[in-house]
């Protein structure tokens, strides 16, 4: 891995680094990837946006299991790789990070000028009056819309959710907007199905174009919601390097790919690049 380290840090000591970040960067954080080494792909298939708006017993059971899902994302905590990406940012080697997780845990690492392409799972919308409010608050109501609804979960899937038998389902309550009374909530996060923003995606392409390099860490750029910023970048001879667990689709596009696990390559990386403080003891 020694080279590897070695090819990648001479690029991103340059500085000019955008982060464009996936799932696989999370799962040493106890949050699976979908489709990496702890993949669900296979065994769970995520809500969609038109489920969503127009199946209640689909909304229902989507709100039952994120309820409790929720809580296990909620204590999760930055990883290595969080944490060293934070640190090459506070050196000034990276301009900005785009996330296509919705954990929160870029911020949580310290990072800023975090770009959170499909949302957060931490914030809530109404559908009818678009009233914002926070998942706990959220939590809040439902626990009490839901007196002694307590199944023991000890495994969360990528979305936020956990995997509920339909009799713990077919009894729980959903609430409405607090705000307006009746409005659809959902979590602030971008469904499969649902279109990202404009605007930020306009801004996501605005940075990389600007970068002058283009670190990929822990997605299989499978979806084009990701992908296609490498594709940009490859298009404006912006050099992408990929680092990941597996061979992703964007490898083709890649000056240099890596696989490995981000919680030991990226604190190597930080290691290798950030200047040490000096001593001035003596």
């Amino acid at each position: 891995m020694t080279e590897r380290v070695d090819a990648v840090a001479e690029l991103v000591a340059a500085g000019g680094v955008v982060v464009l970040s996936g799932a696989g960067l999370s799962t040493e954080s106890g949050i699976p990837d979908y489709r990496g080494p702890s993949g669900v792909a296979r065994r769970h298939t995520p809500m969609t946006y038109q489920t969503f708006t127009g199946d209640a017993a689909a909304r229902r059971r989507y709100w039952a299991r994120s309820h409790l899902g929720w809580r296990l994302v909620a204590r999760a905590a930055p990883n290595a790789g969080h944490r060293a990406v934070a640190r090459l940012q506070h050196a000034g080697l990276v301009d900005a990070v785009i996330t296509q997780n919705v954990d929160g845990l870029h911020t949580a690492a310290g990072s800023t000028r975090v770009v959170e392409l499909h949302g957060r799972l931490d914030e809530v919308v109404c559908l009818d009056c678009g009233n914002l409010t926070s998942r706990e608050e959220l939590d809040r109501r439902l626990r009490e819309a839901n007196p002694g609804f307590d199944v023991t979960v000890t495994a969360v899937n990528p979305d936020g959710d956990v995997d509920l038998p339909d009799e713990a389902v077919a009894a729980f309550r959903v609430v409405d907007c607090g705000f307006c009374r009746t409005g659809l909530l959902k979590p602030d996060v971008v469904f499969f199905g649902e279109t990202v923003p404009a605007s930020r995606v306009a801004r996501c392409f605005d940075l990389v174009e600007r970068a002058r390099l283009l670190l990929v860490l822990g997605s299989s750029l499978t979806v084009m919601s990701g992908r296609r910023f490498v594709v940009r970048a490859a298009k404006r001879d912006v050099p992408v390097v990929i680092v990941n667990q597996g061979p992703t689709r964007g490898d083709g596009y890649a000056a240099v790919t890596v696989d490995a696990p981000l919680g030991r390559f990226l604190p190597t990386l930080a290691d290798r690049v950030v200047a040490a403080p000096a001593d001035v003891s003596s």
